[in-house]
């Protein structure tokens, strides 16, 4: 059975890839997820503070920030809550690359185009085979708009990709007004890939201390839905890769966004949970599934239920949306309730 793809360029035994996680921050996490079946590794992220400035400097910054608001005090992570600084992170490219046999794909998380855009050379110089912008900032500014945010994208790639020569691939989150448009700009602009998407991680509020907390919990198979929506509609239209992530945690889920379209599928979750090895129980499911309906290759399940591909496209489309309403039903055990409050 023929389970090839191809991802940002990149020829891959299979679709299934692991996530920029926790896991990629050793050499030794990093070979594990190899023997655990993964057919690429995007490593952990490095930030773009980590990059422009040194230590002290942060420090001082953040320090500064934390004296003059209060509630912002655990908000900013000091330099010794990251996991590893820029040369170490070169330096685990570097190793990994000798290391494995997979491809090695690193992750940049980047809010601006400014000062460490050289930092790119570096890393396609230490040997990754990729590139994964993770463009992440939550905009408080009233006087930035829509159309300033989605420029920041296209600057932001375009300054990269003048940089380096391998692929790039943009991590986005699900909030552009326009994500079709979207798409196609960054396709113009010389993106690689599209990664759908990125999971914001909402700060919570202690009620007890009064503080904002972070807070993170691993995705689950609901949230799926967005982006295999997105991945169906994108699927044909524009010339990126589409990698998706988010909501994976079994064979199922790896199916549903291969049949729409995805080239690749990402999993962070899903191996945090039950460890590296399950990569293979994933590809296994696929292989099974595919044998019992009749698929000999990846390339042929692949978008085969995309928006273009469907007779009746409007599954993806408003029209669904009124039949979902339409179609919703009283759970039995509440009808009398509510039949007794009319």
């Amino acid at each position: 059975m023929d389970l090839n793809t191809t991802y940002m360029g990149l020829a891959l035994k299979h679709p299934v890839v692991a996530s920029a996680s926790p896991l990629s921050e050793s050499l030794h996490g990093i070979r594990r997820l190899e023997d655990g079946g993964v057919a690429a590794v995007v490593l952990f992220s490095l930030f773009e503070e980590q990059i422009r400035h040194e230590n002290e400097v942060f420090s001082q910054r953040m320090a500064s920030g934390s004296e003059s608001f209060a509630e912002s005090l655990s908000y900013f992570p000091a330099p010794a809550d990251y996991h590893a600084g820029p040369e170490r992170y070169l330096d685990l490219i570097r190793r990994a690359v000798e290391a494995v046999d997979i491809p090695v794909i690193a992750s940049l998380n980047c809010v601006s185009d400014e000062g460490w855009i050289d930092y790119a050379r570096q890393i396609e110089q230490a040997g990754a085979r990729g590139l994964e912008l993770n463009i992440y900032g939550i905009q408080t500014d009233p006087a930035v708009s829509g159309s300033d945010i989605e420029q920041r994208h296209v600057d932001i790639l375009t300054a990269v990709k003048s940089a380096v020569r391998i692929p790039v691939a943009l991590k986005l989150s699900p909030f552009f007004s326009a994500m079709a448009h979207m798409a196609k700009r960054l396709e113009q602009a010389g993106a690689d890939a599209l990664v759908l998407f990125n999971r914001f991680y909402q700060p919570d509020v202690d009620v007890e201390q009064l503080e904002v907390v972070p807070s993170l919990e691993l995705s689950n198979p609901g949230e799926i839905r967005l982006p295999l929506l997105w991945i169906a509609v994108l699927h044909g239209r524009i010339a990126p890769s589409l990698g998706a992530t988010t909501g994976v945690a079994s064979a199922g889920e790896v199916i549903k966004y291969l049949l729409a379209g995805a080239d690749a599928v990402m999993t962070t979750s899903a191996l945090l949970r039950h460890g590296p090895s399950y990569a293979t129980v994933l590809v296994k499911g696929l292989e099974h599934w595919m044998e019992a309906h009749g698929f000999a290759s990846l390339a042929l399940l692949k978008g085969s239920m995309s928006h273009g591909r469907l007779a009746d496209s409007s599954a993806y489309e408003r029209a669904n949306y009124i039949k979902v309403l339409e179609s919703f039903q009283i759970p039995p055990a509440l009808n009398g309730t509510w039949q007794g409050a009319a």
